[in-house]
């Protein structure tokens, strides 16, 4: 049995459904929107209705918007005149059909196709102190009665709208690429032979809270010792909305006090994974869209076409490894002292739900 997502205008002239509020970015194609608005012309007082999908880009609290300042930046937006209709309709899908049963004689359908440069849902996390919605990428699903579709001298009471916020999400692809490795030789000025890394993965992709094996091997042909090994991971959100930044937050933080010898050599996997329960009071940090107060998790990674334009994506997030070997201090102690680091890419997704076959909105 699948939920009816519905929500009603103050005045009781519109009501807005869909079948489900997340819809599939598959990269080449992303899944279609696709709704019905029941409409009472009873109220609507010789004006129209629309329905309009938007992506928009929140900066920050609506409510403080007191000097002009729009704290919300459309990045793309579709309207469909529903009431009186114009255009043509495209033939009703099966959620639609089922929907119809719902709404009764007045329901009307509507479809929109989202175009794949779009970015998909991502939320900014607020400080504990932060009140409202939170900055990130949004959808929204708005029906509406107005004169005109779009009048900024027109002003839209509250009551004569409703809104569904709707996700676009990427899930994990079936291929998956071959796992990174990464090589360090690394060589001190105070040691006549280097010390060398190997740093490797299974695979590159990985699911939110798994735990991700890291082999490290290490072939120590100096005088010093490896103290400790570290492993950090690392977030990166490079938000190309309004500016060129990139914000880098440390999702994970681990100490291993294995130790390598001088002339040794070492050789281990480590198993760890970053999670949000883990960073909660981190500001700023990207997580997937969420609904209202759901739990969810830290950002999936940014899957792009090649090519594709980042300015339109507003937020891209990525993730790195970091493996850090701790190195002691040699004769001159600590200021001759110079960790060995290697770096991978990490990509962290969400699997693909099993397919929902059969529509039952009963």
């Amino acid at each position: 049995m699948t939920k009816v997502y519905k929500k009603t205008s103050g005045n009781g002239s519109l009501c807005l459904y869909l079948g489900r509020r997340d819809f599939v970015d598959h990269v080449e194609s992303v899944d279609s929107v696709d709704g019905v608005l029941k409409i009472d012309p009873s109220g609507l007082n010789g004006r129209k209705v629309w329905v309009q999908l938007a992506c928009a880009f929140r900066y920050g609290r609506e409510d403080l918007d007191v000097i002009g300042v729009s704290f919300r930046k459309d990045i793309w937006i579709k309207r469909i005149q529903m009431y009186p209709f114009e255009g043509t309709k495209p033939p009703n899908t099966p959620m639609q059909e089922a929907l119809l049963k719902k709404a009764g004689d007045q329901g009307h359908p509507f479809t929109f196709d989202i175009p794949v440069h779009l970015p998909c849902s991502v939320s900014l996390q607020p400080a504990p102190e932060d009140a409202g919605k939170p900055c990130g990428v949004d959808y929204e699903v708005k029906a509406y009665i107005a004169n005109e579709e779009d009048n900024i001298d027109e002003k839209v009471e509250k009551k004569d709208t409703c809104r569904l916020i709707i996700r676009k999400i990427q899930y994990a692809p079936a291929e998956l690429a071959a796992g990174p490795k990464a090589d360090i030789n690394k060589q001190f000025i105070t040691a006549d032979k280097p010390i060398h890394m190997e740093v490797s993965m299974e695979k590159e992709l990985y699911y939110h809270g798994d735990p991700i094996p890291i082999k490290v091997k290490v072939n120590n042909e100096t005088s010093k010792v490896v103290k400790k090994i570290k492993i950090n991971i690392f977030q990166i959100t490079d938000v190309v909305i309004y500016a060129a930044d990139k914000y880098h937050k440390c999702v994970l933080n681990e100490e291993f006090g294995d130790q390598i010898n001088a002339n040794s050599t070492f050789e281990k996997e480590y198993s760890v994974t970053p999670l949000l329960v883990n960073n909660k009071e981190k500001r700023g940090l990207a997580l997937d869209g969420r609904l209202k107060d759901e739990d969810t998790n830290l950002a999936s990674s940014t899957l792009l076409i090649p090519d594709m334009d980042k300015q339109m994506q507003g937020v891209v997030v990525s993730y790195k490894i970091k493996v850090i070997l701790m190195m002691g201090g040699g004769l001159l102690g600590s200021l001759t002292s110079s960790d060995v680091t290697a770096e991978l890419p990490l990509v962290l997704m969400s699997p693909k739900p099993a397919e929902i076959s059969d529509i039952n909105l009963e």
